[in-house]
């Protein structure tokens, strides 16, 4: 699990900290950049999965933030969903996971729609990307030679461990069988149009109204304009839960690309559809 602090200067007083760590923390936090960093003894295992290090992120949602102030430590805590499932980035998704199962919960929409982007430091000089999110790696590179964990963009290797949460083969994942389709947009639609059955399709807002012309199935969610992947990412996770309601057989999403904020989006639709792959022609 990831510990959350108020102050990017307690990081010190959990982990090794380093001047990599510093400069990281003075551009991104508070924000969505979690850092992994080697844990103190005042960790415990069970947080830390007994790997020796620890990763910690300072959030900026003002809600989360006056949470750990008033808790006075650090708060040691996983994404607000069921395991497996969409993450949640609204109130009104949260609720439905966790009511009755927990005593409170607070807040409201997340502001970027996915979750923190992770890093470890490797040395002076260098970080390991272990989760995309919403600071890329382009931005990273300002401060350090960046390399991308192999399951950045791949499966775990048999037997690997996991080092960051969202790492696992199937993540993120709704119930309905989720296909992701390699190919332009023209492609996509030809094969779309061919399809039987009821499905759903996350489609770039600029092909909704091709995919509604064909009927009532397939059933069409605005997944946000093709040149914009931050309002893919602040959409992704509601219309894919939305979506998994819809009672539909399958959902089709076009493949991202790997690059800036489209390599979050990649990472996490691979997981969320098993790897499952086609190509649209």
């Amino acid at each position: 699990m990831i510990i959350h602090i108020a102050d990017p200067k307690d990081a010190s007083l959990y982990t090794e900290t380093c001047d990599l760590f510093d400069r990281l923390a003075k551009r991104f936090m508070p924000g969505p950049l979690t850092v992994v960093l080697p844990a103190k003894p005042i960790i415990p295992k069970t947080v830390t999965a007994n790997l020796p290090t620890v990763a910690v992120r300072c959030p900026s949602h003002p809600v989360a933030h006056a949470l750990i102030e008033a808790a006075g430590v650090p708060i040691a805590a996983p994404s607000a969903n069921l395991s497996g499932s969409p993450s949640p980035t609204t109130f009104k998704h949260v609720k439905e996971d966790l009511d009755g199962r927990v005593d409170v919960i607070l807040g409201g929409e997340c502001e970027i729609g996915v979750e923190s982007t992770i890093v470890r430091i490797d040395g002076s000089d260098s970080l390991t990307l272990l989760r995309p999110g919403g600071i890329t790696p382009e931005q990273l590179g300002e401060f350090a030679r960046v390399t991308l964990s192999a399951a950045v963009l791949d499966k775990l290797k048999e037997g690997e461990r996991v080092q960051s949460p969202g790492m696992k083969y199937k993540h993120y994942a709704p119930k309905t069988p989720l296909f992701l389709l390699r190919g332009e947009a023209e492609e996509r639609k030809r094969y779309l149009s061919r399809q039987g059955g009821s499905f759903a399709v996350l489609a770039y807002t600029e092909e909704v109204g091709f995919y509604r012309s064909l009927g009532s199935s397939p059933v069409v969610f605005d997944l946000g304009s093709g040149n914009d992947p931050g309002e893919q990412l602040h959409r992704l996770f509601y219309i894919l839960r939305e979506a998994d309601k819809c009672g539909c057989e399958r959902i089709y999403a076009p493949l991202p690309a790997t690059n800036g904020l489209s390599l979050a989006l990649y990472n996490r639709l691979i997981r969320a559809a098993a790897y499952q792959i086609v190509q649209a022609e």
